[in-house]
């Protein structure tokens, strides 16, 4: 809120529809609603995802068992103007890596924009986020072999559950993610997604706590953090010119 010219009444407004729209807050509705421009409710929103950064965030490891997965965002090559399509592949192709870890003894998240989905990184993200024997579950993915303390499910011939080894919890926030992406926002740049990623899993993390308490974690977490309109900007020119 530094050197903002809005009233703290929108900030407080905007700060509350944030933490109760589960799908996420589209920029479009937010200027309707309170009568500001376009450009200022997007800045207004993202200076907001750049305090969930650590609003609902732990830097405490997972004890565990926890679930790790993987998810892309991203539309269809299909479904974009012929000359945005890329021209060769399927499937993942155009779409950005989202790692994930849940930690079912918490209920917590956490989540990070990959540029791989190799193992050195995914098991590291893995391995930076969890305390040492803690149980790890996956599916097959080849990148998960060689964790210690680790049990898998095959998902490529249908099993989801094999004991304690599932990652359903994972997959429901993957879900909910993903309405957002495709019911709320319907893009989500690359240079911004993990804002938009941060969002979710904050969301999540504080779900728990009735709406004062998650708006005072939110508004805790802005003292001192800014975010100018022109690094948004800049971004979005750089994303544009690769």
């Amino acid at each position: 809120m530094e050197s903002s010219h809005l009233p703290l009444r929108l900030w407080a407004i905007t700060i509350y529809l944030h933490v109760s729209s589960l799908k996420g807050l589209f920029s479009m509705k937010l200027h309707r609603d309170l009568d500001i421009r376009q450009a200022t409710a997007w800045h207004l929103s993202h200076r907001i995802r750049e305090a969930m950064k650590v609003a609902g965030v732990t830097e405490e490891l997972f004890a565990g068992p926890v679930e790790a997965d993987e998810t892309y965002v991203g539309g269809k090559e299909g479904n974009k103007h012929e000359r945005k399509r890329r021209k060769a592949g399927r499937g993942t192709v155009g779409k950005v890596a989202v790692a994930g870890i849940k930690d079912r003894s918490t209920n917590r998240v956490k989540a990070q924009v990959v540029e791989r989905t190799d193992k050195r990184t995914l098991q590291g993200f893995v391995l930076d986020n969890v305390q040492e024997g803690a149980m790890v579950y996956t599916d097959e993915a080849k990148a998960y072999e060689g964790l210690l303390h680790h049990e898998s499910v095959k998902h490529s011939v249908s099993e989801y559950v094999n004991g304690m080894a599932h990652t359903n919890g994972l997959e429901s926030f993957w879900a909910l993610l993903k309405r957002g992406y495709h019911g709320t926002y319907h893009k989500m740049s690359p240079k911004h997604l993990a804002r938009y990623v941060n969002e979710f899993a904050t969301r999540h993390n504080l779900r728990d706590l009735d709406t004062l308490k998650q708006m005072q974690h939110l508004a805790a977490a802005m003292v001192g953090r800014r975010l100018c309109y022109r690094e948004l900007t800049d971004e979005e020119r750089v994303h544009l010119q690769q």
